[in-house]
């Protein structure tokens, strides 16, 4: 065997002097072998380190692979990572394993992820769905018994089980305890237009909390952000208005890592901050940073635990789970109003 490719099943029955269907039905357990060459078999993959095609024996028998497909936004925000983590630990005492990858909020790349999850026929298939993405691909593996879980958003096209934290909820608390702080020109940093359901809940518990306070919506105060680079320019923008904002509201936690770059770099630690999501390190910032924090780990969970109650056979209405969030409160968000 050349010594840069990997083993084969050919490689193993040659090094036994067994025939490959030997090999397999040792490794498989689906055919009679001696005690014998059951113990040279396994001899010979220990010392070849052959490692068996788990996928191509699934996809020939026609059953399940032993995965998990996860396809998130962003491999580098922390809250997925953490949702991700929660998932595999939950998924992993049942002997499933976690296969995951990013579709960047584009519906082709998302569309191109779930084929080659369903291709190497997966037991569960987790999405975190992207704006624009049709999920009616997905109907005819859900009615084949496939368990579809939709994280942190709602899909399109498709019932099935959706599991998101209380975001609408979570951005009215952020906002009103800025309000219970005496402001009253609150600035929201986010995504701009507001297609992707988390963002939209959000602004509207932004908005709800100014209604419920009697003070109207201007729309000068919304900002359009994509990355933290853009949130820093959106926060230097609202800072320069006229009548500047006394205190920001972050969409996430990407968005609140920009505003807190650009108030360190302009010096102006008297704007009141609350973010949505937490961020790592928020108590070592200056003030420490309060937010509204999602429970990335009960996402997680609860994602895992519906979508194996699916693959253990419960056929019950498709449901749609809300965690509830809680706001942490450290020092940015309670900073005063200043004095008129």
């Amino acid at each position: 065997m050349a010594a840069n490719r990997r083993p084969t099943l050919a490689d193993v029955a040659h090094e036994v002097g067994v025939s490959a269907k030997t090999v397999s039905r040792v490794l498989n357990e689906d055919g009679p072998a001696s005690a014998q060459t059951r113990e040279q078999v396994l001899a010979a993959v220990a010392k070849l380190g052959f490692q068996p095609n788990l996928m191509a024996r699934n996809i020939r028998v026609g059953g399940p692979d032993t995965t998990v497909g996860l396809v998130i936004p962003d491999l580098g925000n922390p809250f997925f990572g953490a949702v991700a983590q929660s998932i595999e630990d939950t998924v992993r005492d049942r002997g499933l394993t976690l296969l995951m990858g990013s579709s960047a909020d584009d519906p082709v790349r998302e569309r191109a992820l779930t084929d080659k999850f369903l291709a190497r026929r997966v037991s569960i298939l987790i999405v975190v769905p992207s704006v624009g993405a049709d999920h009616s691909h997905l109907k005819s593996h859900r009615t084949a018994g496939l368990p579809v879980i939709f994280l942190d958003r709602p899909g399109v096209g498709l019932a099935t089980d959706s599991i998101v934290s209380s975001n609408r909820a979570g951005a009215h608390d952020g906002v009103a305890h800025l309000l219970a702080h005496g402001h009253r020109r609150i600035g929201f940093v986010g995504d701009l237009p507001v297609k992707l359901y988390t963002r939209r809940e959000r602004l509207a518990g932004y908005r709800s909390a100014l209604q419920e306070a009697d003070i109207l919506y201007d729309r000068s105060l919304i900002t359009n952000a994509h990355d933290q680079q853009g949130a820093e320019a959106a926060t230097a923008r609202l800072l320069g208005l006229s009548d500047p904002p006394t205190a920001l509201f972050a969409g996430n936690n990407i968005m609140a890592l920009g505003i807190v770059a650009e108030l360190a770099r302009s010096k102006r630690k008297e704007v009141a901050v609350v973010a949505f999501d937490d961020v790592p390190l928020a108590e070592a910032l200056e003030p420490a940073l309060t937010a509204v924090a999602q429970d990335a780990e009960e996402l997680g969970k609860a994602a895992a635990t519906t979508a194996l109650t699916r693959l253990d056979g419960d056929r019950t209405r498709t449901r749609v789970i809300t965690v509830p969030t809680r706001l942490i409160v450290r020092g940015s968000g309670e900073q005063p109003a200043p004095k008129p």
